[in-house]
């Protein structure tokens, strides 16, 4: 079917790509802060204009059909326009100026953060962004930073923290590497690898030793407190270590390890004081970032 030649009626187009998300018409209603029927109703208009059935009911949920998972790739391709249609508009009516200061770990300033922030820069042209890549939580007090970028919840009463997305991971090496040294089938062939270390080598042990990787500190001979230079040397064929599967997806020549194991689940939160978030330009920035990677996660 040309989808591109129907008129879609936007409101049937949100809760169609909500209940698509989210899974029911409860939970979608929840999301666009509007009730079940209301939204059950938007979505079989949308079946009707279009003469096909998008979602078939199993049990209590929805399972999209053919024609649904066909209609979701164009529906999010309209969201995104209109996203960026938005942004854009926004940062022009309410000219958003002065600067922004992000802290993130080195990692993600180096790998993640750019992609996110050329939307901002469309939203808010004249806005100042100043990136502080650091492995250490710095104080968002002190104006150290605007908004933090962090794996863990922060408990301070006076600063607003949004989970945003629940990131994975995986054990990583260079193709090179494997190819001297062979491929691992267990955790215990695993463990006659070199490692390479991001931070403390005692704390880095105590977090594979729980997870089944009986690593020792003969292990790891090399290593840097920089994320930047340690997934460089494993880049470089110096041995194995944990890097987001977001990350690794970006680096070339890098293979997972034991692609079979759960992944390492964390999270990513953001951060600001409460004060803060009422300034115009740091609202609009955290909002955005908070929707890119939700984006970024569903997608």
């Amino acid at each position: 079917m040309n989808w591109s030649a129907i008129n879609f009626d936007w409101n049937q187009v949100r809760s169609f790509l909500a209940t698509a998300e989210e899974g029911s018409f409860s939970a979608a209603a929840r999301v666009l802060n509007q009730t079940q029927p209301t939204v059950g109703r938007q979505v079989a208009a949308l079946e009707e204009a279009l003469g096909v059935t998008v979602f078939e009911r199993v049990g209590k949920s929805l399972r999209l059909t053919t024609a649904g998972t066909e209609l979701l790739v164009h529906v999010r391709e309209m969201a995104d326009v209109a996203n960026k249609i938005s942004l854009t508009a926004t940062g022009q009516s309410q000219s958003v100026e002065g600067q922004v200061r992000i802290t993130a770990s080195d990692v993600m300033s180096t790998y993640q953060l750019p992609a996110m922030l050329k939307q901002i820069r469309l939203a808010a042209p004249r806005l100042e962004i100043d990136v502080v890549a650091a492995n250490d939580l710095r104080d968002l007090h002190r104006r150290e930073a605007d908004i933090a970028i962090r794996h863990i919840r922060p408990t301070q009463p006076d600063l607003i923290a949004r989970l945003v997305a629940q990131a994975s991971a995986h054990l990583y090496a260079a193709s090179s590497y494997l190819d001297q040294v062979g491929r691992p089938r267990s955790e215990e062939e695993l463990a006659q690898l070199d490692f390479v270390s991001f931070g403390d080598v005692e704390r880095f042990i105590g977090f594979l030793n729980p997870a089944g990787i009986p690593v020792t500190r003969k292990n790891f001979r090399i290593g840097s407190h920089s994320g930047v230079v340690s997934w460089e040397l494993v880049r470089q064929g110096f041995g194995v270590s944990v890097m987001s599967d977001d990350v690794a997806a970006l680096t070339p020549g890098i293979e997972r390890i034991l692609p079979d194991r759960d992944p390492f689940a964390f999270p990513i939160w953001l951060a600001t004081h409460s004060e803060l978030h009422t300034a115009r330009r740091i609202r609009l920035v955290f909002d955005q970032l908070a929707e890119q990677f939700k984006a970024r996660e569903t997608s």
